[in-house]
């Protein structure tokens, strides 16, 4: 009983020397929070990344609907045709549409990992810019530590006043414009 009493008292008093040294140490540094998830999808330079992409990705795939018109239209012909082929016209035609599909099916998926690729480096660049900035603005403004709150939930709280989420993007979406 008394061991369950001294560790009771032993473990309070190990709590109060946490809270009382973070409360020293943070008393007179700034601290603040963005909002990552705000940050990234009202930055201009993620809407002009987000802008590129799409009109890349627009264009694959109009080309992959071009592919797969033509083998439509192969298979189309085939079958319209089959009963007056012969044997080996027959076959040549079946193979020649297996080409096509491979090709299709080959190129489809090249332009995905081409597309996932693409799209992870233009967010990894932005990315990249947003951070170079939020550092720039730290020092500047004298702030010992800025987080980030993420949809997923690594800032559990906090209070309104830290937010500054709003501050940063704005100079930010400047910088980007060039002002």
């Amino acid at each position: 009983m008394l061991q369950r009493f001294l560790l009771a008292i032993g473990i309070l008093n190990l709590l109060a020397v946490i809270v009382l040294s973070i409360t020293i140490f943070t008393r007179d540094q700034k601290v603040a929070y963005v909002d990552s998830a705000k940050l990234l999808n009202n930055y201009k330079g993620m809407q002009a990344a987000r802008a590129a992409y799409q009109s890349k990705a627009s264009a694959w795939q109009a080309n992959i609907d071009t592919l797969a018109k033509e083998v439509q239209e192969q298979i189309l012909k085939y079958d319209h045709e089959n009963k007056s082929m012969t044997a080996n016209e027959r076959r040549l035609s079946q193979e020649l549409i297996q080409t096509k599909q491979k090709q299709f099916a080959d190129y489809q998926q090249a332009l995905n990992s081409q597309a996932q690729q693409e799209d992870t480096k233009l967010t990894s660049d932005v990315v990249t810019q947003i951070n170079v900035y939020i550092k720039k603005y730290g020092q500047s403004k004298g702030y010992k530590i800025i987080l980030a709150a993420t949809e997923y939930g690594n800032l559990a709280y906090a209070d309104d006043g830290l937010d500054i989420t709003d501050e940063v993007l704005v100079g930010l979406n400047n910088e980007y414009s060039g002002k």
